[in-house]
């Protein structure tokens, strides 16, 4: 079976097994007990604190420890309602995370102002500039890269013009981390990352925010994270979350993901001759080296899904968070795609370890099966 979801959650990497086992058989304290194995434990707690932060370049007590990213989200968007005043207005892009759209709406409803895509996918920065120029809101968040179709959003020029604004910049990392390099995330005044995207286990991601303004706690109880977070840190998780983002680093440094790129941008033109009427979604602006957002021709999206999975290729419709959702594809529709094309999207997402043969082995698969829908079989 060939997996092509990886946008959806990876396989964890035998580093981040590797370490869970390690620190579950030897760490076995709470990290707020005072006795010796509470100090072990909060020992490595420190130490994972502080991974991160090298990795993002912040520093290491503006991270805060959650359940994933949409914890992480929640939370932040939880603070800005509580710390902005009345009137206030949260910016944020077209293709946010439902978790970062639906909070958003949920806290702030019409003074949520949403940042509109080119047909490309990527957040309009001349409308940015010129809105900003004239209005100030609380804050702006636009992710890194989007998680349905791989887009990379220009989040460093979009950061420069929040700082000449004084107006705080959050950034869901959750697409890019693991797949580019850390290095400069940190600048953001607000990111999250959640472990499971990139080899890590479910369950572990964080919050990134100014270890100067105490966070307003979503969740109440312990005073764990210095009172911004209740309940006791998972350690093991914790810990195999760093094992697996150390390991992605190493992989970027040596530019592996470059290779990775052309892989990738064959299997398109391949797609594209072989299967007339396909569209790949944002081939014009800079996308993540693993993700494919293809409009199919005729046969409809489950029956492609149904069609690969039994010919042993595993594929999605598009976001996992959406699945089961009515209505079509926010992220397509504010790229302008007619309802009737958002329903013919399939998202084709690799990992570290799929091969240049998988790629091929892929496009092979899906001219199989155009063939098959072709023939009315």
């Amino acid at each position: 079976m060939f997996y092509f979801d990886y946008n959806a959650t990876a396989p964890v990497m035998r580093e981040a097994r590797e370490a869970w086992l390690e620190a579950t058989e030897k760490i076995h304290g709470n990290p707020s007990s005072p006795h010796a194995f509470g100090l072990a434990a909060n020992k490595a707690l420190v130490e994972a604190r502080e991974k991160l932060a090298h990795h993002l370049g912040c520093h290491p007590a503006d991270i805060i420890w959650t359940s994933g990213a949409t914890e992480a989200n929640n939370m932040a968007i939880h603070h800005f309602a509580q710390t902005l005043d009345a009137k206030s207005e949260v910016w944020i892009s077209a293709i946010e995370h439902p978790c970062v759209h639906d909070s958003s709406r949920h806290y702030f409803g019409k003074r949520t102002k949403v940042i509109p895509v080119t047909h490309d996918g990527v957040v309009d920065m001349e409308w940015f500039a010129t809105e900003m120029a004239d209005t100030r809101p609380g804050v702006v968040s636009v992710m890194c890269a989007n998680n349905e179709t791989g887009v990379i959003q220009p989040w460093r020029e979009l950061l420069a013009i929040c700082q000449a604004y004084e107006v705080p910049f959050f950034t869901d990392a959750v697409q890019w981390l693991g797949k580019m390099p850390a290095k400069d995330l940190g600048a953001c005044d607000f990111i999250t990352g959640a472990a499971h995207k990139f080899g890590g286990p479910r369950g572990v991601g964080f919050l990134k925010a100014p270890h100067k303004s105490k966070i307003n706690s979503l969740i109440f109880g312990g005073k764990q994270e210095r009172g911004q977070r209740a309940g006791t840190e998972n350690l093991p998780i914790i810990v195999a979350m760093l094992a697996a983002l150390d390991a992605r680093e190493k992989q970027l440094a040596n530019n592996d993901h470059d290779t990775r790129a052309v892989w990738r941008e064959k299997f398109e033109k391949l797609l594209l001759r072989q299967v007339p009427g396909t569209t790949v979604v944002g081939l014009g602006a800079p996308r993540l080296w693993n993700t494919v957002s293809a409009l199919m021709p005729e046969g409809g999206q489950q029956r492609w899904v149904t069609r690969l999975d039994k010919a042993g290729f595993a594929v999605s419709t598009g976001s996992a968070c959406t699945t089961g959702k009515e209505e079509p594809s926010h992220v397509l529709s504010a790229m302008g795609y007619k309802a009737g094309q958002v329903t013919q999207v399939l998202r084709f997402s690799s990992g570290w370890e799929t091969t240049a043969a998988d790629w091929e082995a892929l496009e092979k698969g899906i001219v199989k099966v155009y063939g098959e829908v072709h023939g009315g079989k």
